[in-house]
């Protein structure tokens, strides 16, 4: 990742902390919308602690932007942990389709092709080591059921 992306993601993401509980509220509904399966995984939730976690990861994800090779087993984790949650790989797109979608509408005039940009490097290298765990599991479990 160039230093310009990471500082565009740093730059936009300090606009996005002040109006974070509002953006995930936005980003829930936008995926709702996107794919209302997904709204049962959510079923048990608290949607609270949900935008929370989002805001806390996505914090997680700017905050090691300039040492991403120690968010690595972070991002495993998680890629395991939502497989239990049901989450299949066609979901890591409608989540990035949201996700960008709701930076464009908090972010504005400050959406640029270049803050699109990062931010579409920057999702696709957490979603791709997420993705990646999630298929080595699957490919785990499949391989000692047989």
């Amino acid at each position: 990742m160039s230093p310009e992306t990471k500082e565009l993601l740093k730059s936009t993401w300090a606009k996005v902390v002040p109006i974070s509980d509002v953006a995930a509220g936005l980003f829930y509904e936008r995926l709702f919308t996107l794919d209302p399966s997904l709204q049962r995984l959510f079923k048990n939730a608290d949607m609270k602690e949900q935008r929370r976690k989002l805001v806390q990861a996505l914090s997680a994800v700017i905050n090691s932007v300039d040492d991403l090779p120690s968010l690595v087993p972070t991002l495993e984790i998680l890629g395991r942990n939502h497989i239990r949650y049901g989450v299949e790989d066609r979901h890591y797109d409608t989540v990035g389709a949201a996700l960008l979608w709701t930076l464009e509408q908090g972010l504005k005039e400050a959406w640029t092709p270049a803050a699109k940009s990062a931010w579409v490097v920057a999702y696709s290298t957490v979603s791709g080591v997420m993705r990646d765990v999630a298929a080595a599991s699957r490919e785990n479990a499949t391989a000692q059921a047989i």
